[in-house]
């Protein structure tokens, strides 16, 4: 899909005039030197300005909003940090950005109980460094958490390196408080949650990872996690990333459950150790990043069966960090891999498909094999472990005719994710990314159920219309997205 295929519509007075007179005049926004600035999300593939961007401090303001947009019959969008990579935030056709990231409040924070009651705009790690002097964490820890917002990954599902162990966003959301399309507020499960499963549907589960279709979360009540007693994490360097992805397979085989299990090949350890000089061999094919945690006791001896595994996969070399600060450094270098790929080139674009783990080598071979075809390199880091990969289409946006490789390039690799028995997105979302491949997973019949719960909640479809699921099954994939006009890309 293309945003030149939603026909644009302008926000009428009546409806700006509303807007402002719910959240005062200050908090529009309708210049267009300033709607510039939200035409997209993380994933600049696409751009689309939007109608008006208004500035929401509560919740009684968000409902306020959204009731005039529904008056009005006008689609809307909440926005966070805009850190998504699937286009779930750009406004399709002028719709009305409702930006949320100044509800940006620890609420409160039940240190018995184990649970913190957040607003939409509150920073993931913040919240993390919110309860850490009491020993606590926030788990899913996606790798933008410095600066992405629990509101965009209730609304994504977002996952994070260390899922592998600890599951993504929805293992750890109890409640929600909720903005329907209508503009009614209501609450799905709650702080209560947490003793146990509440009785009646969970309407949580449905919610979290809807990209938005369902309405606006404006509060959440979410588990915190113990701080682990003892950490320990490897690095262990392979002569090829086959011989990586057979250790990933080999070590969760063995009944090893790491905290994170991430692989890094050639092409991304080249580029962070030009820029950050941690001292990774570049000689290496592929590294495992593998994090282990939980009780001091027993903690050093599954190390060393963590070791034994990768070194029966032909590792070159595996060793422990000595210390937090190596600890660190060495997750410096993964949360930092995308940014290091700017080193290298001035343009990329990334996938986040995921598949059985067994199909690693395929599929990893498969991708750089797209890439040679098209005249590209592609590089990988990903959470090998869950089977979520990541592969970066490096090129130039400056060549129009690399644009086209590097977007066919993306569809044989969507292409051979499904093939794998894989499904589209582990953490990024549909969007309007991968909306044409969603018929090559789901039949007609299941994307219609689809529609029919989305209408529960949003009989007027104006909540983020255009996402997540094909209005009709007319975007059947043949190989290649529907021809766009696309603007040049996000550079690294």
């Amino acid at each position: 899909m293309s945003v030149t295929d939603v026909p644009r519509r302008e926000p009428a007075a009546g409806l700006l005039d509303a807007l402002r007179a719910a959240v005062g005049p200050q908090n529009v926004v309708t210049s267009h030197d300033e709607l510039f600035v939200y035409e997209c999300d993380g994933l600049t593939l696409d751009k689309s300005t939007p109608g008006a961007v208004v500035y929401v401090h509560s919740t009684l303001e968000v409902a306020a909003v959204v009731k005039a947009c529904a008056a009005a019959g006008f689609p809307f969008v909440a926005r966070g940090a805009g850190t998504g990579l699937s286009g779930g935030a750009i406004a399709l056709g002028g719709m009305v950005v409702i930006e949320l990231a100044r509800m940006n409040r620890v609420i409160e924070i039940d240190y018995e109980n184990r649970v913190a009651c957040v607003e939409p705009g509150v920073i993931n790690l913040n919240l993390t460094k919110a309860c850490s002097a009491r020993g606590l964490h926030y788990a899913p820890d996606p790798s933008s958490q410095g600066s992405c917002t629990v509101g965009g990954n209730v609304a994504e599902n977002s996952g994070g390196p260390h899922t592998l162990k600890y599951g993504v966003t929805v293992n750890h959301v109890l409640g929600l408080e909720v903005v329907l399309p209508t503009g009614d507020i209501v609450t799905l499960g709650g702080p209560l949650g947490g003793l146990g499963p509440l009785p009646g549907y969970d309407l949580v589960g449905l919610f979290v990872g809807s990209e938005g279709t369902f309405g606006i979360a404006t509060k959440a009540w979410v588990k915190l996690t113990p701080t682990p007693e003892a950490v320990r994490t490897l690095l262990a360097v392979f002569p090829s990333i086959e011989a990586a992805s057979h250790g990933v397979s080999t070590i969760v085989s063995h009944g090893i459950v790491p905290a994170a299990l991430e692989l890094i090949d050639k092409t991304i350890i080249r580029a962070v150790e030009e820029w950050l000089h941690l001292g990774f061999p570049l000689d290496a094919g592929a590294v495992l990043l593998i994090e282990l945690d939980g009780l001091r006791d027993g903690l050093d001896l599954l190390a060393g069966r963590v070791m034994e595994c990768c070194r029966t996969c032909g590792c070159l070399d595996v060793r422990a960090a000595k210390d937090d600060k190596e600890r660190l450094l060495l997750w410096k270098a993964r949360k930092q891999a995308f940014g290091a790929v700017g080193r290298i080139s001035p343009s990329y674009y990334v996938q986040d498909g995921v598949i059985p783990r067994s199909k690693l080598p395929e599929v990893l071979g498969k991708i750089e094999a797209s890439g040679r075809k098209h005249g590209l390199t592609t590089a990988n880091v990903f959470h090998a472990g869950d089977g979520n990969l990541h592969p970066l289409i490096l090129f130039d946006e400056r060549v129009p005719e690399q644009i086209a490789h590097a977007l066919a390039c993306n569809d044989e690799v969507l292409s051979a994710v499904v093939e794998a028995g894989g499904m589209l997105s582990g953490e990024h979302g549909i969007g309007i990314e991968k909306l044409a491949f969603m018929p090559r997973v789901f039949g007609e019949a299941d994307m219609e159920a689809m529609r029919k719960v989305r209408a529960v909640f949003d009989p007027q479809a104006l909540s983020n219309p255009g996402k997540a699921v094909p209005m009709r099954a007319c975007m059947e994939v043949k190989g290649h997205r529907p021809p766009a006009v696309r603007p040049p890309m996000r550079k690294a």
